[in-house]
Formats: C-alpha cells, sequence, structure tokens
C-alpha cells in the first residue's frame, strides 16, 4: 500500500491489491497522513467487499443487485411501476457503482433524512413558492419507498450468499407511523355517490363496496381469475400472497352482465371523447386503468360532496361493516388478506358496542336475581 501525488492534482492517489482486486483513486486529501488514513479506510472497505463478493458471486454494486432483484421477483409486484421508481431513487441517490457492503447504518440514516425533507409531488407546473408550499411526505412513505426498498436490496444479496458485517439497524431506521383511522360510509354518503355515479363506472364501485378489495387488486381483475363455477375470484394480491374471495348472490349480480365488454379485464368504461394519440374512439369501451379509476373517484368525490372519505375508506368500511355482523376477527383478517392479525385489529373498537350490551345485560340479571331474593325473603 502506498498513496503518491500526480502532478496534474492537488490530491493524493491511493493504488493498491486486495485479493487480487485492484482499487485506486483520488484521496482528495492534500497531506500525506490524512491521505494514508483514507487508504487505511479504503482498504478495510475493500476487504468487506471482495468477502461478500465472493460469497455471493456476483457483483454487489447497488445497480447490479437492483437489476438482479428486478428480473428475479420485483418486475412481478402488484404496482412494478412504483417498484421501478423507489429503485431508481436509491441508485440516482448512492451511485451506481455504489456496493451494498459500503451502505452501513449510518449511510441508511442520511438516506432516511434525505429522504424524509422531500414534499409530496404533483402534477403540473408550479412556482418555487409553490412547491414549497406543499406538505412534506409522510413517515409511512419514507418508510415503504426507502428504508424498506433499501432493506430489500440487502435482503435479496444475502439470499444469493453475500454476508454483510455492518448491515444497518433496519428497526431503528423504521419511523413510526399513525395508527391508521378507520372511516365507515354513511347511508347518505353512499346514497350521494349513487346520486351521480356515472353508469359505466357503477359496477367498477359496487364491486369495491361488496369485496373490501384494494384498488390495484379491483382495476387490474382479469376473467381469467373468476370462476363462476366454483363461486370464487382467485388472484394475486399485496405481498405476491394469494386471495381467494367468494362469489355471493350479490358479488355475481355486479359481475356476470360485464361478459363480453372485455375478452381480458372485468371493468370497463365508456370513452366520452375520442383521443387519436392513445386510439380511443368515442363511445367504445376500454379497460379501466389505475390512473382512470383514481381521476373518477376523484370526480365523483367532488361532485357528490362526500367529505373527508378516501378510496382506501371503502375497505375500511367493508371490513368494519363485516366483523360488526360477524364479530369475528378472525374471519375478517381472512376477507380482507391481512397477513397479521394486528392489522385487523383496528376494527376491533365496533366490538365495543357488543362489549356495552353484555355488560349491561349481565348487570340486568344480577338486578332481577336481587330482586327475587328480596320477595324470597
Amino acid at each position: 500500500m502506498s498513496v503518491y501525488r500526480d502532478k496534474r492534482s492537488p490530491y493524493y492517489q491511493y493504488d493498491f491489491q486486495h485479493q487480487g482486486h485492484r482499487f485506486h483513486g483520488s484521496t482528495k486529501c492534500t497531506t500525506r497522513r490524512d491521505a494514508e488514513r483514507f487508504e487505511a479506510a479504503e482498504l478495510e472497505k475493500a476487504k468487506a467487499l471482495v468477502k461478500a463478493t465472493r460469497r455471493s458471486k456476483a457483483s454487489l454494486a447497488i445497480d447490479d443487485v437492483a437489476d438482479r432483484l428486478w428480473n428475479d421477483s420485483a418486475q412481478y409486484d402488484s404496482e412494478p411501476k412504483a417498484t421501478e421508481t423507489n429503485l431508481a431513487r436509491l441508485i440516482e441517490y448512492f451511485g451506481k457503482a455504489k456496493p451494498l457492503t459500503e451502505i452501513d447504518h449510518k449511510a441508511a440514516k442520511e438516506l432516511v433524512a434525505w429522504r424524509r425533507g422531500q414534499r409530496v409531488s404533483r402534477r403540473g407546473k408550479r412556482t418555487k413558492e409553490e412547491e414549497q408550499a406543499l406538505p412534506l411526505i409522510s413517515n409511512a412513505t419514507v418508510n415503504r419507498s426507502a428504508t424498506k426498498v433499501l432493506q430489500r436490496l440487502f435482503t435479496f444479496a444475502r439470499s444469493e450468499g453475500a454476508v454483510f458485517d455492518s448491515e444497518p439497524k433496519w428497526e431503528d431506521l423504521l419511523l413510526s407511523e399513525p395508527l391508521e383511522r378507520v372511516r365507515e360510509l354513511k347511508i347518505e354518503e353512499a346514497n350521494a355517490f349513487d346520486s351521480v355515479m356515472r353508469v359505466d363506472y357503477a359496477p367498477f364501485f359496487d364491486f369495491v363496496r361488496a369485496s373490501g378489495m384494494r384498488l390495484n387488486e379491483c382495476v387490474t381483475l382479469r376473467w381469467s381469475e373468476v370462476d363462476f363455477g366454483a363461486r370464487q375470484i382467485v388472484r394475486t394480491g399485496k405481498g405476491d400472497q394469494r386471495v381467494v374471495f367468494p362469489i355471493t348472490p350479490a358479488v355475481r349480480e355486479i359481475l356476470f352482465p360485464l361478459q363480453g365488454q372485455h375478452p381480458e379485464f372485468v371493468f370497463t368504461y365508456v370513452a366520452v371523447y375520442g383521443n387519436k394519440r392513445l386510439g380511443r374512439v368515442r363511445g367504445q369501451r376500454y379497460p379501466l386503468t389505475y390512473a382512470g379509476a383514481k381521476t373518477a373517484w376523484q370526480r365523483l368525490r367532488t361532485i357528490s360532496g362526500v367529505a373527508d372519505f378516501r378510496f382506501h375508506d371503502f375497505r375500511h368500511d367493508f371490513g368494519t361493516k363485516l366483523l360488526r355482523d360477524s364479530g369475528n376477527l378472525k374471519l375478517v383478517q381472512k376477507a380482507l388478506n391481512h397477513r397479521d392479525i394486528k392489522s385487523t385489529l383496528r376494527y376491533a373498537h365496533v366490538l365495543d358496542e357488543d362489549v356495552a350490551v353484555a355488560v349491561e345485560r349481565l348487570a340486568e340479571s344480577r338486578k332481577k336475581s336481587r330482586s327475587k331474593l328480596r320477595d324470597a325473603s
């Protein structure tokens, strides 16, 4: 190992080999002592990289790991575009050549701080003042789009055989998230939606309310996943989990008339305007898209005048009403495809009414017993 000064640069350079691998570059230091300390630190990084790479037998550069992860499984996520965007963000932040072995807890913590300082994106042009007025992204978004994505890269590299001596402490990096609220749809709100609903979108929103499925699961529903004979809908949901939903008489009434509208997708809409660029013909039916469904929902919510109700609240409404009707948390967990019962416990408040009734029933029973005793005396 040695450092030297290049006449063409004011900085010392380093150049050494470790187990057949060459490492060289600028120290960005102007004194030999600082340059030697820098080189010693680079040697430790080189040792960790060579050790991890030999075990995995593949490059541990973040760009290469992300590419292998994408080809292996990430491209099949329920929302692959979001995954692709999140991976690209990490690669741009760290740099394509950054080895995972050099991303320790401190580096990951700096990533979280950087992401935490970003603001919610909105479509359309805005001035700097308008951009600054946008709210910061939520803790949940930071966790989902940065920390957990980076953790997934490490997990994938470990599955290939890589060993990390200084992997970030993931639990310490995750930001606290507020408990998700549970919002029910009131009868008058449901009527308000129905009164302004477009006819071609009605089956989609009826199905959302009747199934409790997530937006993406409903939008991309295919006929190949609908089995009227077995009275089941079987498809892949969030986290690549197998989702099985029963085709009840109410669900059958929604879906059965839609056959023949499109050969592949269940839910469609009628184009109100023609669009040559997109190949849309006015009056023709086309498969409903994720973006199209969100736009239709925003328009529906605005026209109906229903406030403080998000699309995801349809799922909360379904879970709450199902628990109130059944009183069975395990059943609701299965219906909503929750991996952890903790996610289902957010609906447990609806059982408070049952508890109150039972307590009152017990009090009345004791009151009657005491009354009988007094009469007997």
